[in-house]
C-alpha cells in the first residue's frame, strides 16, 4: 500500500517532446516504481543521463509524469510536494542575501515574521558549524560553507521528505566526507525520509539504508535494489575500510558496471553525430 511510504512513485513513465520536432519523442523513464518509507535513507545510482534527476523532480512535484502515480504519505500528489525539502546540485543561494537571510528565506516566504525567523536561523547555522558567519555573503564563503548554508536552508523547514540531487558532487574529497557525516548526524536526529541522487557508489553505500540501481537510458528503469546492512551510526571514511562494505560495493558494481559502459557509449555516439 502506498500509505506505508513517505514517497511512492508507482509505474512512472516520463516522455519528452523535442522542441525542434514535435513528432520526435524521448522516453527518459519507463514503468518505474520507486518508494521510500518514513525514516528510510534511499540512494539512487546510475549512469549519466539515466533519469535520476527526472525522478527526483517528479517526487518534488516540479515535473508531472506522462503516466503513473505519485503519492505522499498515501495521498496523491497534485502540484508541488509541500512535505518535501529539495537540496540542489548547484547552490540555490541568493547572492544578495547573507548566510542567515538565505537560511530563513523559506520561513519568511511562509509568512513567518523576520524577528521570529532569525532565532531558528541562527540555531541552524550553529548546527552546521557556521556560528559567526551569519552576516557573510555567499561569495565570502567556501564551497563547503555554501553547502552547509544550503543544508540549513532545506532542513530549517523541517520537511518530512528530503530530496537531494548530488548535493556534494562539486566538493573536494575531504570536504565531501565532512558534509556526508554532518548529513548523517542531522538525519539521525529525526530520521526523515531521504531520496538521495548520486553518481558515487561509495557515497551511496556509506549513507544509505537501501541503494537502487537504474539502467542506462533511454527508457530508464530500476534493475536492482540492495539493502545496506552496515551498522549505524557511521563514519563515512571509516566504514569504507570494512570488509562488508567492500562486498556490498562489489555486488552493486557488478550490476551497475555494464549500465555505466552502455551510457558512456550512448553519449559518445551522440557527440559524434
Amino acid at each position: 500500500m502506498d500509505s506505508a511510504f513517505a514517497l511512492s512513485l508507482r509505474d512512472i513513465s516520463c516522455t519528452f517532446i523535442s522542441r525542434d520536432n514535435p513528432h520526435q519523442r524521448y522516453t527518459a523513464v519507463a514503468d518505474t516504481t520507486l518508494q521510500v518509507a518514513p525514516g528510510e535513507f534511499v540512494s539512487v545510482v546510475g549512469p549519466t543521463g539515466c533519469g535520476k534527476s527526472t525522478l527526483l523532480n517528479i517526487g518534488a512535484g516540479l515535473l508531472e509524469p506522462s503516466s503513473g502515480t505519485v503519492a505522499v504519505y498515501g495521498e496523491k500528489l497534485a502540484g508541488i510536494n509541500r512535505r518535501a525539502g529539495y537540496m540542489f546540485q548547484t547552490d540555490a543561494l541568493m547572492p544578495w542575501k547573507s548566510a542567515l537571510d538565505n537560511v530563513i528565506a523559506g520561513l519568511v516566504f511562509r509568512d513567518v515574521d523576520l524577528a521570529s525567523a532569525r532565532e531558528p536561523g541562527v540555531a541552524w547555522l550553529a548546527r552546521v558549524g557556521l556560528t559567526g558567519f551569519e552576516d557573510r555573503y555567499p561569495h565570502q564563503l567556501s564551497g563547503g560553507m555554501r553547502k552547509r548554508v544550503a543544508m540549513a536552508q532545506t532542513l530549517i523547514l523541517d520537511p518530512d521528505i528530503i530530496l537531494m540531487d548530488e548535493p556534494f558532487s562539486a566538493l573536494d574529497v575531504q570536504t565531501r566526507q565532512l558534509m556526508e557525516n554532518e548529513l548523517l548526524e542531522l538525519w539521525s536526529e529525526k530520521k526523515k525520509a531521504v531520496l538521495f541522487i548520486t553518481h558515487d557508489l561509495d557515497e551511496a553505500i556509506a549513507l544509505s539504508d537501501r541503494v537502487v540501481v537504474l539502467s542506462s537510458g533511454p527508457a530508464t528503469r530500476p534493475i536492482g535494489e540492495f539493502p545496506i546492512d552496515l551498522p549505524r551510526p557511521r563514519d563515512v571514511a571509516e566504514i569504507r575500510g570494512q570488509p562488508h562494505f567492500t562486498e556490498l560495493h562489489a555486488r552493486i558494481w557488478d550490476v551497475l558496471r555494464d549500465e555505466v559502459l552502455k551510457g558512456y557509449v550512448q553519449h559518445r555516439n551522440v557527440a559524434e553525430e
